[in-house]
Formats: C-alpha cells, structure tokens, sequence
C-alpha cells in the first residue's frame, strides 16, 4: 500500500512539473510516506526527520504523510518545527495546497472516504508490477492493530473505478496485477444497481486483459477466503500460486486475546481447501510472538503450525504495544528478553523452512518476471510464481520481460537461474 501511495504522489508532482530526486540537499520539497504499524518504524520516521532538517535547502518543504502523520497528528509539528505539512493516508492528495501557500502549516488527518482515488492524476506509464487498491481499512480490530484508527474502517472501492485503474495499467506497461487492500478479500461493493462484487469478479475480469500475465493480492484475512475466491485458484491460471494469509499465532488462547476469530482447525481447513483446489499453491504467513500474556506452550503452538503449513516465506514480529489499541493497556506484557529469544527461535525454523523449499525448485523451470538489474549492474532480478528473488546474468541485453527461466542453485534468500527464453505465458 505504501508503494502505492508514493508511486501516486510522485506522479502527481511530477505531473505539476517537478522531477524526483534522491539528493536530499537538492530538493524543494521532501516528503516522508510513512508506517505505524509498529513502533520501531515510528520512531525512525522522527530520526530520519532529525537528520534530513539539518541536510535540506533551508526554504525547502518537509512533511510527513500516511499512518504516523494520522498517528502522531499536530504532536508532530512539535516535535519538528521545522515540519510543513501532516497529512494522514487519506489526505496526501492535498500536498498541492502546501505547494499553492508554502508559507502555511497544512495539518489534514481526517478519515475520509474514497476522495484520494478520484483525486490523483493515472501515471503515464506503469511499472511491470502495478499496485491496486481496491479497498482502504479494516473492521476486523485485531487488538494490536493500529490500522482502524490511522486508515479508518472498511470502505470498498466501486468496482468500475477498480476495473479503470487495472485497465489503464495493463494498457500503460503492467504485466502483473497486485490487488491491494488491508483486508483485500473481503472487499464487497454493491452497485446502484443492486449487483454485489467481490474480489473473485475483480480477478475474473483482470485475466481477460490480454497484457497481464500474473495476478495476485494481499493481504488476506483467513475468515475471508470464501468459496468463490478459493475456486479462483483452480479455474484461473493468471492467478500466481502463492497466497499471504496470516495466522499471527499457533495458539487458540492468544488468538482469542489478539481478536483473531478463528480456530486453528478451521485455519487449516481453509489452507487444505485452496491446495485442494491448486495442489502447487504455497502460504506465507505474519506471526507476532510476545504477545501480552503469550506463554511457553502458546508459544510452542506457534512452532508447531509453522511447522504444519510449511510457510515459504514468512513476516515475523517481536509484539509492539501501540496507542489506541487494547492490547498495549493489557496485563503480562512479555518482557523484551523473552520476546527477542523467541523471535530468534521461530526466525530460524522459518528460515529453514524456506531454505528446504527453494532447494526443492532447483532444476525447474519456471516462468518469471522481470524485476530490473541488480545493484551492481551485472546480474538481472526476476521474480517466481512465489515471488522467490530468481538471480540471473545480464549479459542478454534482451532479456525478456517474462522468461522461462531453470532454477540452477539456491539458499534461503534467493535462487539462481538461467534464462531459457521467453514465456508464453
């Protein structure tokens, strides 16, 4: 989502005639598009903010935008004087007013609606890989979660807007289709007309577009992944066979505390339904350990579904207390030793996990995605059906956008390949 939200941004100043720069004692206006999810990435928002003030022009703009600005509010401007402007994830589309009347201080947090996307200028052209979001916040208040305050409740996008924006992609460059959301699969949009659509009849609707070859979305919510969406992985090929749904924890006991409403049995049904329909689909997952109250055995739980699903590439967590949620003013806070040594624990069997199913590619071919040429300019990055980092050399300057390509080597980060030629798919 935040890809997005700074791929729009800078289409929209780029459309009033400025140029993007990475120099930050060159720029005229320096923008921060930022995360609350958890503390850690508040806090280096406000360092980074320390450093850049004492490195820009001093008659340049600097302002934060997305979930810490809606987070942090007018606080932020005390905190950093030198702040011009706080916008929260669904104001950023007024940045031009603080361009207009540079002079002012421009604070918008509110939660609005939809008035972003009617807002932003398309971009001429896409990358490969083109975000879409297709809806902004969640109902379901996970009680560590910050996200209902700083995006809002849920609120679905009209299909035919969704279906705009997919369709300006594909004929601007895109390849692959992300569609995005906090809880992207229980998108439902209602038309005037009394017509009802869901995610399923997004992606439908996408594999007819002739230039997308790749589609997927995230991030999903394991109650959410209805009949109709889990037949898609059967019936439609364009659809990658990997699948983010986290879990969060193996425990019933802390899932019940996190407001998770599911049980592991039915977590597992649901993961046994989509292999059902696509025996090559593989899971990933988010897990949080140390959550207030989490005991050894809850824990365990937590190695023993890991373990079970077979997650092949995984976002793990210590807990993080944050504001205006319940589960930071909750009894039994883990102490930050015990958190750190479990984290440790489940990093390295999750590690291993995806290490053994990266050696299980080697010798397949598989078709991929350009991402671009690496950082030192002589290897080329593609990505799999699994969204695995596939290395292979540039010495093609024709490469193509998507090869086949036969997985030669591999270790726990990253495959090696060599291209075979271009896909047909």
């Amino acid at each position: 989502m935040n890809v997005y939200d700074g791929q729009r941004i800078a289409a929209m100043l780029t459309a009033r005639g400025m140029t993007q720069t990475d120099n930050i004692p060159d720029a005229d206006i320096i923008i921060l598009n930022t995360c609350a999810v958890r503390a850690k990435a508040t806090d280096k928002v406000f360092s980074a903010l320390g450093r850049i003030r004492t490195e820009k022009k001093p008659d340049a703009l600097m302002g934060i935008v997305g979930c810490v600005a809606r987070e942090s509010g007018a606080d932020a401007f005390r905190r950093v004087p030198e702040l011009n402007f706080v916008l929260g994830p669904q104001s950023y589309h007024k940045l031009p007013e603080i361009l207009e009347n540079p002079d002012t201080r421009l604070l918008n947090i509110d939660l609005g609606g939809l008035e972003k996307f009617d807002s932003m200028p398309q971009m001429e052209k896409s990358p490969r890989v083109a975000y879409i979001p297709i809806q902004e916040g969640c109902n379901h208040c996970c009680t560590y979660c910050i996200v209902p305050y700083t995006r809002g409740r849920e609120i679905s996008r009209p299909f035919d807007d969704v279906i705009h924006d997919t369709t300006h992609a594909a004929n601007t460059g895109a390849i692959e289709i992300c569609f995005l959301g906090q809880n992207v699969n229980g998108y439902k949009y209602t038309s005037p007309a009394g017509k009802i659509y869901r995610l399923s009849d997004l992606i439908h609707a996408a594999a007819h577009m002739d230039t997308i070859k790749r589609i997927r979305f995230t991030s999903s919510y394991p109650t959410e992944m209805t009949d109709d969406l889990i037949d898609m992985f059967r019936t439609e090929p364009k659809l990658l066979p990997f699948l983010n749904m986290p879990i969060q924890s193996g425990s019933s006991n802390v899932l019940t505390k996190m407001n998770r409403p599911y049980t592991l049995d039915l977590y597992i049904d649901i993961v046994d339904k989509i292999k059902h329909a696509r025996p090559d689909v593989q899971i990933s997952s988010d897990f949080i350990v140390g959550f207030p109250g989490e005991s050894d055995d809850d824990f365990n739980q937590t190695l023993e579904i890991a373990r079970r699903i077979k997650y092949i590439n995984s976002f793990s967590f210590k807990y993080s207390p944050r504001p205006h949620t319940a589960a930071a003013l909750m009894p039994n806070q883990i102490p930050e030793k015990i958190k750190s040594e479990r984290l440790y624990k489940l990093d390295a069997l999750l590690n291993e996990i995806q290490r053994e199913f990266n050696e299980s590619c080697v010798d397949k071919v598989m078709p991929c995605l350009l991402e671009g040429p690496d950082k030192t300019g002589r290897h080329l990055v593609y990505r799999t059906p699994y969204m695995q980092q596939c290395i292979v050399d540039s010495a093609n300057n024709s490469a193509p956008e998507m090869a086949d390509i036969k997985i030669t080597a591999a270790n726990k980060a990253s495959l090696r390949g060599e291209i075979l030629g271009a896909s047909e798919f």
